[in-house]
């Protein structure tokens, strides 16, 4: 009784997690460890056939305190496999640099070409890291504090939301130092996220882009608090 009066509080504090754009999100498990491409709060998992064709060459580099290892991906139906997980001590990044330039109509205004850079981090422990992504979310050394750095500086005011899968959800905004600050009630993992737009104009892969947008997430797994709610059914990707 006292367990479920707690969840029910906390359930009570927070709202579940709103529809929003797609993520790249890492994860791992005995079998290995896995990319994928959708919604982690929602428990959608982008399949190919299908929208995970989109991917065009997406990079993974296992960080271990003995150096860099780059790590092929293979294509699965719902996942990218990665050919090593991450030990304790260890961390993965991984980032679709490569993803075709789009256009965006913004009130049915003038077409934005967009170069959007969806990246992912995972970390086994609460030991701080340095930037390895061009937005990246770290972990300070302090458990439920992050980083938010954009070229390797940190970046004030953006938005982080934290998620586990059964949709439990907060928001904070990163202060001047780039540092935002969670509790994690629960057990299992969580994702957090951030978007970053940069109204800067370039080339991908010989197509122009008029601004370059960003959204970087990092997992890690709590195994303590309370046991987690579970997740709901598998949303159907999109075709």
């Amino acid at each position: 009784m006292k367990r479920l009066a707690i969840v029910s509080a906390l359930l009570s504090t927070f709202v579940l997690a709103p529809a929003s754009a797609h993520q790249i999100w890492l994860q791992q498990d005995t079998k290995g460890a896995q990319l994928y491409f959708g919604e982690f709060g929602e428990n959608l998992r982008e399949a190919s056939p299908g929208l995970l064709d989109k991917f065009v060459n997406p990079s993974a580099v296992l960080i271990t305190p003995n150096g860099d290892r780059t790590l092929e991906l293979s294509k699965k139906s719902n996942a990218f496999v990665l050919s090593a997980k991450a030990a304790r001590g260890e961390s993965i990044v991984a980032e679709e640099a490569h993803y075709p330039v789009f256009e965006n109509k913004h009130g049915g205004g003038t077409p934005v070409r967009t170069a959007w850079t969806p990246a992912a981090r995972l970390v086994t422990s609460d030991a701080a890291q340095e930037p390895r992504l061009t937005l990246d979310l770290l972990p300070t050394g302090k458990p439920g504090q992050f980083k938010v750095t954009y070229k390797n500086q940190p970046l004030p005011k953006a938005k982080v939301g934290l998620v586990v899968q059964s949709g439990w959800a907060k928001e904070a905004h990163s202060d001047d130092q780039g540092l935002v600050q969670f509790d994690l009630p629960w057990q299992g993992t969580y994702v957090a996220e951030v978007h970053h737009t940069d109204k800067v104009t370039g080339e991908r892969d010989g197509k122009a882009f008029d601004t370059a947008s960003f959204v970087t997430t990092l997992s890690l797994v709590q195994a303590k608090g309370i046991k987690a709610v579970p997740a709901g059914p598998a949303a159907k990707p999109n075709k």
